[in-house]
């Protein structure tokens, strides 16, 4: 699995990085990033992470953190 957030939705709420502190962090803005590979999505979760990920994901109120099971396409 992997995941990056989308900045535009992300409202700095602080509930990622409560609930996975390994895998999310936050910008100079306050804005959280996929913390292991700079929010590129291209560095899988750590099976050990995944319990602590999927509660950030579903507590997320906006749906910035996204999810899929193959890497996303580095953006240029």
């Amino acid at each position: 699995m992997y995941s990056r957030v989308q900045p535009e939705q992300c409202i700095a709420c602080g509930l990622c990085q409560l609930r996975a502190p390994e895998l999310f962090d936050y910008d100079a803005v306050g804005i959280a990033y996929y913390r292991l590979d700079h929010n590129q999505g291209t560095t899988p979760i750590p099976t050990e992470q995944l319990a602590a990920f999927k509660q950030a994901y579903r507590d997320c109120p906006t749906g910035a953190i996204k999810r899929q099971s193959k890497p996303f396409s580095v953006e240029k």
